[in-house]
């Protein structure tokens, strides 16, 4: 019980930091129809200005972070006006989502190569303390992660219910013609639908190099790409179900790897597969994900 207790705390843990991830391309999407496959690279690019600026360059982590936020949001404006917009203005979404693909490779070939064979930390105020209680030990950076990652998606959600940006995202998800003919301007709401998608994406990232993580390597790559699972588990166009596909994805991660000596017919590493197996599962029953709206088609 003890296991099962330690583990759930964990996969949630690891669920809300997801959460983050997948929000970022939730809101990308409402905002102008693309599917942003560079996330994961977002993620790893402003992670390591994070933990190039402590582990490299000295700066305490309360400097470090927000270079590491500012990077990203910064980039993912770039990446907007420079490449999307030219795909928004003949509406080839499609086109555009792919060429997120490309994105993301060469972001994330670069940052590898900067990389190269180290492990860099963040010099994160949580460190390798753990706390015990109910007769199990988590670390202080997971419930850490638990507690930041909450407050900022109902920090995030607030923002988009009252805010005349959540009014304009919203309005531009719904009809984009119509919110144009109203006077919102729809590219400032992608540049910002980007740029809060970056900076949610390193916020992800710390949690993620931190322990029992070594730190930042070529690997983590690996770990962030499995927020996209969730972002298609929850819906695309569902910021809720961002955060309940993230919840998902985490915990279905941690309950493989636990579990592991009783699923070793399924082969070595499973857990990883896990979150990719749930989305062609939920997928076949729910086409649109869990929370998202599947379009009517007049025939």
């Amino acid at each position: 019980m003890a296991q099962l207790l330690s583990m759930l705390v964990e996969g949630a843990s690891l669920g809300a930091v997801y959460a983050l991830v997948a929000l970022g391309i939730v809101v990308i999407y409402k905002s102008s129809s693309v599917v942003n496959f560079a996330q994961p690279s977002l993620l790893m690019f402003g992670t390591y200005v994070t933990a190039s600026a402590y582990s490299l360059h000295g700066l305490s982590f309360w400097v470090a972070l927000p270079l590491g936020v500012a990077a990203a949001a910064v980039l993912a404006v770039l990446v907007d006006r420079v490449l999307v917009a030219r795909f928004r203005r003949t509406q080839a979404v499609v086109a555009a989502s792919i060429m997120t693909i490309g994105v993301d490779v060469v972001l994330l070939t670069e940052v590898d190569r900067r990389i190269g064979s180290q492990i860099l930390t963040t010099g994160d105020p949580w460190g390798n303390e753990v706390v015990r209680f109910l007769g199990i030990g988590v670390a202080e950076a997971r419930i850490a992660a638990l507690v930041v990652s909450a407050l900022l998606l109902v920090l995030f959600q607030l923002w988009l219910h009252r805010s005349d940006f959540g009014v304009a995202m919203r309005a531009t998800a719904e009809d984009p013609e119509t919110a144009s003919l109203m006077g919102i301007r729809l590219g400032r709401v992608s540049a910002t639908a980007w740029a809060v998608a970056g900076a949610l994406a390193v916020c992800a990232g710390l949690f993620i190099v931190a322990y029992p993580s070594p730190g930042l390597d070529t690997s983590v790559e690996a770990v962030a790409l499995r927020a996209l699972p969730a972002a298609i588990i929850g819906g695309l166009d569902s910021t809720t179900g961002a955060i309940a596909g993230g919840l998902l994805v985490g915990l279905s991660e941690v309950l493989v790897r636990g579990y592991g000596e009783h699923l070793a017919f399924l082969g070595q590493g499973f857990e990883e597969a896990a979150p990719y197996v749930l989305m062609l599962v939920v997928l076949l029953a729910r086409p649109a994900g869990l929370f998202g709206i599947r379009e009517a088609v007049r025939v």
